[in-house]
């Protein structure tokens, strides 16, 4: 591994864009992940991407525009160099509550994913923690949802996973073949970084990234997202998580 990517959404509370990508250019990322934050004037993104040498192979895309406006999405990814295409997050309201529901939800990103892999891009689904939490029946949400769209791709969350209660080297283990992409993030000992929601820096929490990337390596996984949900200082976050992925 020699590329590592940043999700933008960890910078959001940091403007502006300009600010942040020299930053991550300086801390040594070559790739970003962009979300809807990032794609209102696409012309400046790509222009500040190009600025600084970056690129944007992958991005995170509502639902409601995956499915309302897929030429917006096609059009978005074109213009800043998309390649891989991920449905980020369900509302809390928008949740099912049983394996019906939740199968039904599948089946819409295996329809969605016919629509993006026709146009070019790998299309796939991004966790939280939500869907790694039993259902009354006891079935698990996220298997639910492979099993009702075999066709995409997945970018894993390892943190969410461990949050909601998943074993993510299980689940590497059972479903590795469709990791396209992987959040690299940690998660703070207990009672600790509770400004920051319990996260961490790469490295300084307690999730084992040395033996999830060893497990990694048999997947095909080509994009390595670090991601921080709130940090009290991104280039603090950014500059300790590359140093300790590197040092791997």
């Amino acid at each position: 591994m020699t590329d590592f990517s940043y999700q933008l959404y960890s910078s959001r509370d940091f403007p502006p864009l300009e600010r942040t990508l020299e930053m991550l250019k300086r801390q040594g990322y070559s790739q970003v992940e962009g979300y809807g934050g990032v794609f209102a004037d696409l012309k400046s993104t790509r222009a500040l991407l190009d600025a600084n040498g970056l690129t944007m192979p992958s991005g995170h895309f509502s639902i409601d525009l995956l499915e309302g406006d897929p030429q917006k999405v096609i059009d978005i990814a074109g213009t800043l160099g998309i390649k891989a295409v991920y449905c980020p997050h369900l509302a809390a309201e928008q949740r099912p509550t049983n394996a019906a529901g939740w199968t039904k939800f599948g089946q819409r990103l295996e329809a969605a994913n016919t629509v993006y892999s026709k146009a070019g891009f790998t299309f796939g689904w991004h966790n939280h923690d939500f869907e790694f939490v039993a259902l009354p029946d006891g079935s698990i949400p996220q298997k639910l949802i492979f099993d009702a769209a075999p066709s995409i791709s997945w970018e894993a969350d390892i943190a969410w996973i461990i949050r909601g209660g998943g074993d993510p080297f299980e689940w590497i283990k059972s479903y590795g073949s469709r990791i396209g992409a992987v959040h690299v993030k940690d998660i703070a000992p207990p009672g600790e970084n509770t400004n920051e929601d319990g996260w961490a820096d790469v490295g300084y929490g307690t999730v084992d990234w040395k033996s999830l990337l060893t497990a990694l390596k048999d997947t095909p996984v080509k994009y390595f997202v670090m991601e921080h949900d709130k940090p009290a200082d991104d280039e603090r976050f950014a500059r300790r998580s590359i140093a300790t992925v590197k040092a791997l």
